[in-house]
């Protein structure tokens, strides 16, 4: 996850540089003293997913960045002033740090926007092949024909592909609807890939891997769709 540093104040950016050097996951493209220069930079450059964004700044503010720039980047506002807080969230940025801010609150920040890239990954999931998956402190690129099932786990569900599995903080009933034709509802706790298929015996999906079969139960109120489904499929 790439990012950038707007602040005119040379120890704030000292700060977050060493913060952001010491976080797994996340890597500084640019660290400038003014907006006017990460326009600039951010025309050239298209693959910045955070902006570092302090408000008050004597050429050009964080807010008038804001209006100026076409769908910016997730944005973490900063400032020494908590009255900017209500500006900032106008503009629905992931979050606003309060200077000075401790590792540990620059970290939470760093979880906002990792979900929030994650949740945005899944809502376009019917537009692409791909999606992000969010593991430790990463965001891992997963293909849709790389996923075999998906499992329900209380507040979480488990994406399970080949080679590992990653835990998202979401539901069933959310993914239903972001996923791609290809993934179906089996069961109260599991959605699975078509193409992933071997089997079907009586009320039991059968998945081949390198590492053994894998079983998934299909729910009695599911069963009906999944065999019309696979018809058309």
């Amino acid at each position: 996850m790439n990012c950038i540093i707007i602040d005119d104040d040379k120890l704030s950016r000292k700060i977050l540089e060493e913060y952001i050097s010491k976080t797994p996951g996340i890597g500084l493209a640019g660290s400038f003293s003014n907006a006017p220069d990460a326009i600039r930079f951010l025309k050239k450059k298209s693959d910045i997913e955070v902006v570092f964004l302090d408000i008050e700044m004597p050429e050009m503010s964080g807010i008038d960045f804001l209006k100026s720039v076409v769908d910016p980047p997730q944005v973490i506002m900063t400032s020494s002033k908590g009255k900017y807080a209500l500006d900032a969230f106008d503009f629905d940025v992931a979050d606003f740090l309060l200077k000075p801010f401790t590792y540990n609150r620059f970290s939470k920040a760093i979880e906002k926007v990792m979900n929030r890239i994650q949740r945005h990954s899944l809502n376009l999931a019917n537009k692409k092949n791909e999606l992000f998956i969010k593991k430790n402190s990463t965001l891992v690129k997963l293909r849709y024909d790389e996923i075999l099932y998906i499992e329900a786990l209380e507040n979480y569900v488990v994406f399970n592909t080949f080679n590992d599995k990653y835990t998202v903080h979401s539901t069933m009933k959310a993914l239903t609807t972001k996923l791609p034709p290809m993934f179906i509802r089996v069961h109260r706790s599991f959605i699975i890939n078509l193409n992933a298929i071997n089997e079907i015996d009586d009320n039991v999906i059968l998945i081949r891997t390198n590492e053994g079969d894998i079983t998934i139960p299909i729910g009695k109120a599911y069963r009906e769709n999944l065999l019309n489904t696979l018809q058309k499929f």
